[in-house]
């Protein structure tokens, strides 16, 4: 059995693929991953043993200069991204099985059309509900495509979404696929999605209400990761009380040094010591006292079980080691579906969403105290031991009961 696994995106879209093609090696498929060419993709899927065949221009670049919400360039960039699912996707699906799609439009639409046209299954996967179609509540913005204010029937909003996804898309698409012998599509959006999508996340942390849209939720995608902490970041973890975790993962911040410099001072008013991870936003320092250590990439589980709290972003994936590890966190949402997170965090109680993007100390020394309260780590306890670990094997048994 061949599978070829399609994304694009900031980390958090390319760590679930990972998970999703070490399981399925082991239950003895062939497995290639296309991804963008940055060079930590190429490392993480290196480090699992996958291959990577790269795809489209790398994120990183992208998401530290685009301005946050900003449409300038988006046209030519999906546009560039089409025609690499018609291009490097299309001769990397050539006899493979199936092909599992996750990402924006120009990955998914692609990918269904390159698997259209070889004959081969294909899946939409997705790593957090709230692009999914649901009259339970209201889609995304997207880029330079603002819903009108006014508008409160889900439903309407909904059929908008897809009528601005075709006039964003569907030129494009339809243009590739006559290219290779294919029918244009009326509706990119749905055309992508399937009538079955793949929910990838964890039925705990984020229920899915039954729609007339099939969605088949497997559980979230956890890569295996069995990395050693660095021994500096051991001996300052052995050197005192737990610390306090905080990073922004692949998000890009307008103010880094204040942001780090709040979230210090706030970890600090309530007694703590604080472990900075570099991220995207080059969190350092911002000071000299040996109550703070800067990170990089590490072993977040393995982490995550040293500290007392965790202050993050709110993506799917750091969301959700958090939970299943039982630490409480903090999430300051950034942009994206990280509110949706940060909702659900203060929803089950297992920890605080903060208000806005930009914390202070005040406002982050005022969640902390949610966080790091007796209750909410027992709460964040007994929430862990209901979250799946298994979501990646239910994937790749599902797929390949499906195609096999």
């Amino acid at each position: 059995m061949r599978v070829l696994l399609s994304t694009y995106g900031a980390r958090g879209s390319v760590e679930p693929m990972v998970g999703l093609a070490v399981r399925l090696r082991e239950l003895g498929a062939e497995v290639r991953v296309c991804a963008p060419p940055d060079e930590e993709y190429a490392e993480l899927l290196a480090g699992a043993g996958v291959p990577l065949v790269p795809a489209g221009a790398p994120v990183r670049p992208l998401v530290t200069t685009v301005v946050p919400g900003s449409a300038v360039g988006l046209a030519q960039r999906a546009a560039d991204l089409m025609a690499a699912q018609f291009g490097t996707v299309a001769a990397a699906a050539e006899g493979c099985d199936a092909l599992v799609a996750t990402g924006p439009l120009p990955v998914t639409a692609g990918g269904r059309s390159v698997a259209e046209k070889l004959g081969i299954r294909y899946v939409h996967a997705s790593h957090t509900p709230v692009s999914m179609p649901s009259p339970h509540q209201p889609p995304p913005a997207r880029r330079g495509r603002p819903m009108p204010p006014g508008v409160a029937d889900n439903r309407e909003l909904w059929d908008l979404d897809a009528r601005n996804a075709n006039e964003m898309f569907g030129e494009t698409l339809n243009a590739h696929r006559a290219a290779i012998g294919l029918p244009p599509v009326d509706n990119v959006r749905d055309y992508a999605f399937t009538e079955s999508p793949w929910l990838a996340t964890d039925p705990c942390l984020s229920p899915w209400q039954p729609t007339d849209l099939g969605v088949v939720q497997t559980g979230a995608w956890i890569r295996p990761d069995e990395r050693p902490l660095p021994p500096e970041l051991v001996a300052f973890l052995d050197g005192g009380t737990p610390p306090v975790y905080v990073g922004f993962g692949s998000m890009p911040l307008g103010d880094a040094k204040g942001v780090a410099r709040a979230a210090v001072e706030a970890v600090r008013a309530q007694g703590r010591r604080a472990v900075l991870s570099r991220g995207w936003a080059e969190l350092v320092l911002v000071d000299d006292q040996d109550d703070c250590f800067v990170v990089g990439e590490t072993n977040h589980a393995a982490l995550f079980a040293r500290v007392a709290a965790v202050v993050h972003h709110g993506s799917a994936g750091t969301t959700t080691t958090a939970a299943r590890i039982g630490v409480p966190q903090v999430v300051v949402p950034q942009g994206a579906d990280q509110p949706y997170w940060a909702d659900r965090v203060a929803d089950l109680r297992i920890g605080g969403a903060h208000e806005g993007p930009a914390p202070t100390v005040e406002s982050l020394s005022a969640a902390l105290e949610t966080a790091l309260a007796p209750e909410t780590r027992a709460r964040a306890a007994a929430v862990a031991d209901t979250v799946r670990t298994d979501g990646a094997t239910v994937a790749a048994k599902l797929l390949l009961g499906t195609v096999g």
